[in-house]
């Protein structure tokens, strides 16, 4: 094999390993983005859970296995961040429209990545093709070398040997 399409096979197995980091990158992505949609899912089946005459003795989770009871009037609003770590107070109302928006926001970001990562796979695969014509075309290169030798030592391998005293003399 020459230097030239060893150095070309080294390039793309690097080329087909540095997308592959990239397709998993994109994928966990993708997971992270899905882990918010869902949360905030959660979120709107909890606010619109509470009936508009509030509820009594609700269970808030803080965290860590953590919850508190507590109350809630009829009229109370819902913290929401607003963005650039800025939180206000809006209707139980608004606080489902601010994340339905948000999920609608990230849908369209999750369908991008996807289309993103579709090419991107369809990329790995043509070079992942590519890279093994160019090993299949080596190896056959290479075989087609070795079979002139691979003759001549059968041929000569093929030679009648005469062992000793095998040979006629002119007492026979």
């Amino acid at each position: 094999m020459s230097e030239p399409d060893r150095q070309e096979l080294q390039r793309l197995a690097q080329l087909v390993e540095v997308n592959r980091e990239r397709l998993q990158a994109l994928d966990q992505q993708i997971r992270n983005l899905e882990g918010i949609r869902i949360e905030q899912e959660h979120a709107i089946e909890s606010l619109q859970a509470i009936s508009e005459e509030g509820a009594k003795g609700v269970m808030v989770p803080l965290g860590a296995g953590v919850q508190l009871v507590a109350d809630i009037p009829p009229n109370a609003g819902a913290v929401v961040d607003v963005g650039s770590r800025v939180q206000a107070e809006k209707t139980r109302m608004e606080a489902t429209d601010i994340l339905r928006k948000r999920n609608e926001e990230l849908r369209l970001i999750m369908e991008s990545i996807k289309k993103d990562y579709d090419e991107l796979e369809n990329h790995v695969v043509e070079l992942a093709n590519r890279f093994n014509e160019a090993v299949g075309v080596l190896q056959n290169e290479e075989e087609k070398e070795e079979q002139p030798l691979a003759a001549m030592q059968v041929k000569q391998k093929r030679k009648p040997r005469r062992k000793r005293g095998t040979e006629l003399t002119l007492d026979d």
